[in-house]
């Protein structure tokens, strides 16, 4: 079974899957270590890591050689975050795509952001082309932004978001994504309307994993959580090494860190 195949599989259950966000190979090479089924790329992290803003503002040939780092130190399937696949001219988007699965992804998480969804329906359908025709089933999970945008509120937010879940899977999407959404009954009411596996952005407040499965639930992400749980201890400890001196502050935060050198031999 391909990886591409694995992936669709894990989003079939039993168990939901608890997907970790990586930004470069170590810490996806960790993530894998700690037991992860499948790692997936978040688009700010690897933007930031890269020393670039959030919001399509990583170059191409960045993203591509990140994911390809990736995927290199992995043997679970990768499924990488490309925002809105930072055009919306079609041909260059094919391109992208072609990209995106040659450095070995076999998903994407796929955002139309403040875009008009019937263009990004069309976008799915190229990527959808793009993909099918370099060999590779692609998990398209299309990421729709009612709620993590506040586009719109209360029932036509749900509205809203059930119909793109709707043009979206006609247009050839896997998953839908839903970030945004916290409360347990919205959840519930998303999961059970929506036809295609729903994912959930992990968020303050959210049910854990396994009221989630209850709830639908297929796909849990932790978006940018990892990225900023590691910099900001990393922040603390620099702040403690610059004050004194003492390098018994790096010393004290590395306790049990990872021996890559031995992982990438």
């Amino acid at each position: 079974m391909s990886q591409a195949e694995v992936f669709k599989q894990l989003h079939q259950g039993p168990e939901i899957l608890v997907l970790p966000n990586a930004w470069d190979a170590a810490s996806a090479a960790m993530m894998e270590d700690a037991g992860a089924r499948a790692v997936a790329t978040s688009s700010a992290a690897l933007a930031w890591a890269h020393g670039y803003a959030d919001g399509d503002a990583v170059p191409v040939p960045t993203l591509l050689t990140a994911i390809g780092e990736i995927a290199r130190v992995l043997k679970a399937p990768l499924t990488a975050d490309i925002e809105g696949g930072y055009t919306d001219d079609l041909p260059t988007l094919a391109e992208t795509i072609k990209g995106v699965v040659g450095a070995g992804a076999v998903g994407i998480n796929f955002e139309d952001g403040t875009r008009d969804p019937d263009l990004h329906a069309r976008k799915i359908e190229v990527v959808r082309k793009a993909a099918d025709g370099a060999g590779v089933p692609l998990f398209i999970n299309a990421r729709t932004d009612i709620y993590l945008k506040r586009l719109a509120q209360g029932e036509a937010a749900k509205a809203e978001t059930l119909r793109r879940a709707e043009l979206y899977r006609s247009a050839g999407a896997d998953g839908i994504f839903v970030p945004g959404a916290a409360e347990e009954a919205l959840i519930g009411e998303l999961a059970e309307a929506i036809a295609l596996p729903l994912n959930i952005m992990g968020w303050p407040g959210l049910p854990p994993a396994a009221r989630l499965q209850e709830l639908g639930v297929r796909r849990l992400s932790s978006a940018t959580s990892p990225f900023r749980a590691a910099y900001a201890a990393l922040g603390r400890t620099l702040a403690d090494y610059l004050a004194s001196g003492d390098a018994a502050a790096f010393a004290q935060a590395a306790q049990g860190a990872p021996d890559l050198n031995k992982r990438f031999g």
